[in-house]
């Protein structure tokens, strides 16, 4: 009992308090502005054991330098990115740059020794997370597969957004023309409409991937 309560009241009480910190940022993070906006309950899964990991991993890493980057440690996380790979679909943007964020602040937190350090760099990274969510408005998008290519000219444009609006319902703002297609008549379109912006990766893809029909 007594070893229990001597473990707790040491070092390790003292980076359990800093996981606890940890996971409570992130998890503000990841609730409070990334699943409000996409939704996306397997990257917030991905996100709060990603953090979890990342962790404990430097912790144990660090060994008795706690505190300080050593060489050791820098080429041991290189590594295990290196071989770690996600050897499925690619991961958009907006959630790549949450999973670097996560891993960051998780490493930050395991390395760090003062929480005054600890305090002033979460409260920074959510005053910018908030700032970029609030002023950085990401724009509707759909990837739409066109028939009417004769309507794909410049100074047709008004009449092909009448008709795409009349096809989808959506409030169309602006449409870009990809690949065209003469042999079967069709073109790639990337449509912008207004409403509540809704991140989800098949509004930027016209086919069905194997993965994604696992997942019905």
């Amino acid at each position: 009992m007594d070893s229990i309560i001597n473990l707790f009241s040491g070092e390790f009480g003292n980076t359990l308090l800093h996981f606890a910190i940890c996971m409570l940022v992130n998890w503000v993070i990841i609730e409070l502005f990334y699943f409000r906006k996409s939704h996306r309950r397997d990257f917030y899964f991905t996100f709060m054991l990603m953090s979890v990991a990342i962790f404990f991993l430097v912790y144990f890493m660090m060994g008795i330098e706690r505190g300080k980057a050593t060489m050791g440690v820098g080429l041991g996380l290189f590594g295990i990115f290196s071989i770690m790979r996600y050897r499925t679909d690619a991961m958009p943007v907006r959630e790549m740059t949450y999973l670097f964020l996560i891993i960051c602040l998780s490493v930050v937190h395991a390395m760090a020794d003062s929480y005054t350090e600890l305090v002033i760099v979460d409260v920074i990274c959510i005053i910018a997370i908030s700032l970029c969510e609030k002023k950085l408005k990401i724009h509707n998008t759909k990837i739409i597969q066109y028939d009417r290519i004769d309507l794909i000219k410049p100074e047709k444009m008004p009449e092909l957004i009448e008709d795409l609006e009349s096809r989808t319902g959506l409030s169309i703002t602006k449409v870009d023309v990809g690949g065209i297609d003469f042999l079967r008549d069709s073109a790639v379109l990337r449509i912008s409409y207004e409403g509540e912006c809704v991140e989800n990766d098949i509004n930027k893809q016209y086919t069905v991937r194997k993965s994604q029909w696992r997942e019905v």
